[in-house]
């Protein structure tokens, strides 16, 4: 009989985050949908590429909202087995409180890892596929940065010609050995800058131990300056912020390939807080489904869901600004960005950890 009451117990859960992620997955692929139809409304494509692209899109945005999905599925699967007699029936077959927790926490927390190592590298991939394919019908594509084997490559559209930025991976806010080719409006080069550093703090770049060669009646006069300044479109920040997105970069990928993407010239602080943010998605599942034990747990009487609905938006919403204040404060160091990732789970754990001692007494 325990068995049974065991499988009924986390088919049931299951089939319940089954359900709200797929609820999820609707709705945002009809907000996201209206963005791609006006992205693609001039362009001449099948009726169905948005809503394609829309459908690759929205999987990697679930993993990211689903603390928030296993808390409301949590929720509403106590609410309904203890409305319906379920909750007592396994009381008297010795299921407690805690039991019924601890079940259904370690479902949740199995499930986080089991999202990490087998779904992650599959929505990567995905939205690795949607940001190449939404490149390569973007209307603007004057200015472009791009990281690759060989370095940063930067092209820049000028009013008289074009400029096209070479340099190896960045030091800071510096880039070190940085070539800088400019061309005229028929793509002839005109002028030829190498540079030992470039300072990129700001959109004024200092070039140090410059080498000019700049064309004047078919030659390139060649000319050498301590320090250069260029105008950029571009600086430090706006660089970083191009390669934030590690959505297209999996679990796996930070485990396995950690240094090789730290040579390529992305930024430590961020591959380590977005590893360290996949890494909580685990114990945040847990932690929400704890709390949402210690919200429905505390009785065996039936009570108006509607007060429940209100208290699950509160939970969320204080939640997401907690992490969202955590996460500020790493950014602009005032905590350790490290510790602003993992803070949100360990005081929410502090706060489940007491409610679920009180929720075993009941």
């Amino acid at each position: 009989m325990n068995k049974i009451i065991l499988l009924h117990l986390l088919s049931n859960f299951l089939k319940t985050i089954f359900l709200w992620t797929l609820v999820s997955f609707c709705f945002g692929v009809i907000l996201n949908l209206f963005e791609e139809i006006e992205f693609f409304k001039n362009l001449e494509v099948s009726i169905f590429t948005p809503l394609i692209l829309t459908s690759i899109l929205i999987p990697s945005l679930i993993i990211q909202l689903l603390p928030f999905i296993i808390f409301v599925s949590s929720m509403i699967f106590m609410i309904k087995i203890r409305n319906n007699g379920d909750l007592l029936t396994m009381k008297v077959f010795g299921y407690s409180n805690i039991k019924i927790f601890l079940i259904l926490a370690l479902t949740s927390f199995i499930l986080g890892w089991l999202v990490l190592f087998i779904i992650n590298p599959i929505t990567s991939t995905m939205t690795k596929y949607y940001e190449k394919t939404k490149s390569s019908y973007a209307r603007d594509i004057d200015h472009l940065v791009t990281f690759n084997k060989n370095g940063l490559w930067i092209k820049e559209n000028l009013d008289n010609g074009q400029r096209i930025i070479t340099a190896n991976k960045p030091d800071g806010v510096n880039l070190i050995d940085v070539t800088i080719f400019h061309f005229d409006k028929n793509y002839n080069l005109t002028e030829k800058l190498i540079s030992k550093k470039a300072y990129i703090a700001s959109n004024n770049w200092i070039l140090s131990d410059v080498r000019l060669f700049k064309l004047k009646q078919d030659v390139f006069d060649k000319k050498d300056y301590k320090e250069y300044e260029i105008s950029s479109l571009y600086d430090y920040e706006k660089i970083t912020t191009l390669f934030k997105n590690f959505g297209t970069m999996s679990f796996l990928d930070l485990i396995i390939n950690y240094n090789s993407l730290i040579e390529d010239g992305y930024n430590k602080i961020f591959l380590n807080q977005n590893l360290h943010t996949l890494l909580t998605l685990p114990f945040f599942l847990l932690v929400m489904t704890a709390i949402a034990a210690v919200i429905t747990l505390n009785t065996l009487k039936r009570s108006d869901n509607i007060k429940f609905i209100i208290l699950g938006l509160i939970t969320c919403v204080s939640v997401f600004y907690f992490k969202d204040l955590s996460f500020a404060l790493g950014q602009t160091d005032r905590i350790p960005l490290i510790l602003s990732v993992w803070s949100p789970v360990i005081a929410l754990s502090l706060f489940a950890f007491i409610g679920v001692l009180q929720i075993n007494e009941k």
